[in-house]
């Protein structure tokens, strides 16, 4: 998930409408001036240029600033309609242009829109500013507020004035005015602190790829895995050599394969040395910077730390309830990761090698490991796993399964690249529920990882339909050979459509609570919940084909798979932890308490969570944890473990009722996937369950038991 990048520092449900705009001074033949015509306002990406955006920010903020200034001003007492349901119709314009920007900056970037994006970030953090501490827009909402039982709203209503009141209060709307400078001063260095990480990761990525001189150092990788490193080097004009790019996690895939131990050992330094050996790119000082601007300003707002301002909007609420579930599972993990390497060393040591193992040796050894106890490899799985026939007759299958929705893929409309695959999406009634845009390549002006965002999100109110993409970073072949996944990317692509779902699934009225507009540490859930049935039988037996002959993936690989199911489970999990621990541990800081020296910080921090093995390195290292210190998960990174404990808790609520049942997949699309963020995340999960979730499933899906 990391998901979506949508204007993050704006003010989500004022950048979300429609109607009542101000008149515009944009030209006509900009292609934000007016709602695309294309089927659900789906972006017209073949007339989009890069010159366009700029005009159409700098319109679509001065007119929902005079939008604003029209509401906060108005002589009439204010009301509902007139105050918070016009500020939901606001910015109509910022809104289109805002999404087709921040969404192309993530997957289709160049050096205009990257300088554009540098030079905006500041200008986007005041204009969020300038609407949340707008002192005569904040007394009408707490007018509003303080007589909201006398208002007879309805419960959507109702928990959008609260969610308003909460959003400008958390915002600094109760600041004296010499503090709200102060704060405007922080939020333009942090939007453009973020901005700087996000682009030096990506372009150092890039650049910090690794070179080999022989095909000999490549061994282990197929002729064609190696053809392709060299056509790489040719384009970066290292003829004669090979190139294998890097991507954003620290394990990088070919270290499974790679036999030659002194590659594998480059190939992971280059990794882990990312953004933090000097250079252009290093990312030392912006950390610094970043995390005492984040402290700084939380102490402003009234907090400890900048981890117990977010975690107060969030369903943990607290550090200490955060704290206390990554201290759970730091043992047991660490211990299971411990087995594992024993097991790996035997390994070694039984084909007669000299060394102990370390952590690049990793991935290559535990698929031996693997192979030994359950006699397959991973890369026996790749021909089953042929990516058209996972998204067409797996994921989407087992939504028409569960849903009973239906896709159609059309070729008519634009896109911005062509690799990207767009399908309507109609419902049980044949209704067109959806547009929905997958991109599954990885490209050097994308960034890496997966997501989903919306490019249109659901409104009654605005009369909006979802438009809603996923995007991948799937390495792609060379021109005509299949695309053949890892049985992580079969994982990710069902994960990623199950956010895909919960933001086409959205029927809520207002744009604020649309799809994925929920807490940070609950969006993950529905997504995760949907991995289940990447292998459930029924959907696996339709999709696990050959790709050459088309016979079903055998029954004893199958049963090979799900025995191995808990199997590495202590490194997965031990990496995620660290990880988690590091954005924590940065982000639990007071605003006196930033260190100078950012590796070594991160050291202490690992070793005083019991999570320092060196043979499983964080999942991302700080300087290079683009998820807080760029994507918008800052405090944040926890919560696909917290989510992961409401999903286990639910697949055994599916298990317990059927299964695969359409019953089953109405009551959770009904009673979770179509709400989006209209009441508390829990108490629409104990809704759905009837009770909290409970942590046994976790622990028992992880194979850990705390001691």
């Amino acid at each position: 998930m990391k998901r979506t990048h949508i204007l993050a520092i704006a003010v989500a449900a004022a950048v979300a409408g429609i109607a009542h705009a101000a008149p515009s001074q944009l030209p006509a033949s900009n292609p934000f001036a007016k709602p695309s015509t294309l089927p659900f306002q789906y972006p017209a990406f073949d007339k989009i240029k890069n010159d366009d955006f700029a005009p159409a920010f700098e319109e679509g903020m001065r007119q929902q600033s005079a939008e604003i200034d029209a509401i906060a001003a108005s002589r009439a007492a204010p009301t509902f309609e007139n105050t918070i349901v016009a500020m939901e119709r606001s910015g109509q314009l910022l809104n289109r242009v805002s999404t087709a920007f921040y969404n192309l900056v993530g997957a289709n970037t160049n050096d205009t829109l990257n300088a554009l994006d540098k030079e905006l970030a500041p200008k986007l953090a005041a204009h969020s500013d300038k609407i949340r501490l707008n002192e005569k827009l904040y007394k009408r909402i707490k007018t509003l507020y303080d007589k909201r039982a006398s208002l007879h709203l309805d419960a959507e209503s109702a928990y959008l004035l609260k969610r308003y009141h909460t959003d400008f209060v958390r915002a600094g709307a109760q600041l004296s005015a010499a503090d709200k400078v102060k704060l405007k001063a922080y939020n333009g260095q942090i939007a453009a602190l973020q901005t700087q990480f996000s682009q030096n990761v990506l372009k150092e990525a890039n650049a910090s790829a690794l070179v080999v001189d022989s095909r000999e150092e490549l061994a282990g990788m197929s002729d064609k895995a190696i053809d392709v490193a060299a056509a790489e080097a040719k384009k970066r004009g290292l003829d004669g050599k090979f190139v294998i790019p890097v991507v954003n996690t620290t394990q990088q895939a070919p270290l499974s394969v790679l036999t030659k131990r002194a590659t594998r050992e480059k190939l992971l330094a280059t990794s882990l040395a990312r953004g933090s050996h000097g250079g252009e790119f290093d990312n030392r000082a912006l950390v610094l910077a970043l995390v005492k601007a984040r402290a700084e300003r939380a102490k402003l707002l009234g907090y400890p730390s900048h981890a117990a301002y977010m975690l107060e909007d969030q369903t943990a609420k607290t550090t200490s309830a955060v704290n206390k579930l990554l201290a759970e599972f730091a043992k047991p993990a660490v211990n299971n990761a411990k087995k594992e390497a024993a097991d790996l060393q035997k390994v070694i040591d039984a084909e007669g090698g000299k060394f102990q193992a370390a952590a690049y040796d990793w991935n290559y050894y535990s698929d031996k490991v693997r192979a030994q106890r359950y006699a397959f490899d991973q890369n026996q799985l790749r021909p089953y796993f042929e990516y058209n026939r996972v998204l067409i007759d797996g994921v989407f299958f087992a939504a028409t399964k569960e849903y009973g929705i239906t896709f159609k893929e059309r070729k008519d409309l634009p896109v911005y690249d062509p690799d990207v695959r767009v399908f309507d999406v109609f419902d049980t009634d044949g209704k067109q529920l959806a547009i929905f845009m997958h991109d599954p390549y990885a490209r050097a002006n994308k960034r890496g990882g997966a997501w989903m965002n919306a490019y249109v999100g659901q409104s009654t109110l605005l009369g909006t339909h979802p438009v809603i993409a996923n995007h991948l970073n799937i390495p792609k072949p060379a021109a005509g050979e299949p695309t053949l996944l890892t049985y992580d990317e079969v994982r990710t692509m069902f994960h990623e459509f199950g956010h895909a779902l919960h933001g086409m699934f959205s029927n809520v009225k207002y744009p604020r609570f649309s799809g994925t507009r929920v807490p940070r540490d609950y969006v993950e859930f529905p997504s995760q919940v949907n991995e289940m049935w990447m292998a459930w039988p029924e959907v696996l037996a339709n999709y696990a084909k050959h790709y050459q002959t088309g016979a079903p993936m055998p029954k004893e690989l199958l049963d090979k798979v799900q025995a191995s199911a808990k199997f590495n489970e202590g490194y997965r999990t031990t990496e995620y932890l660290a990880a988690s621990i590091l954005d924590q541990s940065w982000h639990q800081l007071g605003a006196d308490q930033v260190p100078t020296d950012v590796l070594g910080f991160e050291a202490k921090a690992l070793h005083d969570a019991g999570v320092d093995f060196p043979l499983v390195p964080p999942r991302y290292r700080t300087t290079y944890f683009s998820h807080v210190f760029s994507g918008g998960y800052s405090a944040g990174y926890y919560g696909y473990l917290w989510a992961e404990k409401l999903d286990a808790d639910t697949v055994e609520w599916f298990k317990e009722n059927g299964g695969l049942l359409r019953k089953n997949g109405d009551r959770f699309r009904q009673m979770l996937l179509s709400r989006g963020g209209t009441m508390d995340a829990m108490d629409m999960y104990r809704g759905f369950r009837g009770r909290d979730a409970k942590i046994e499933p976790l622990l028992e899906r992880r194979g850990l038991t705390v001691e």
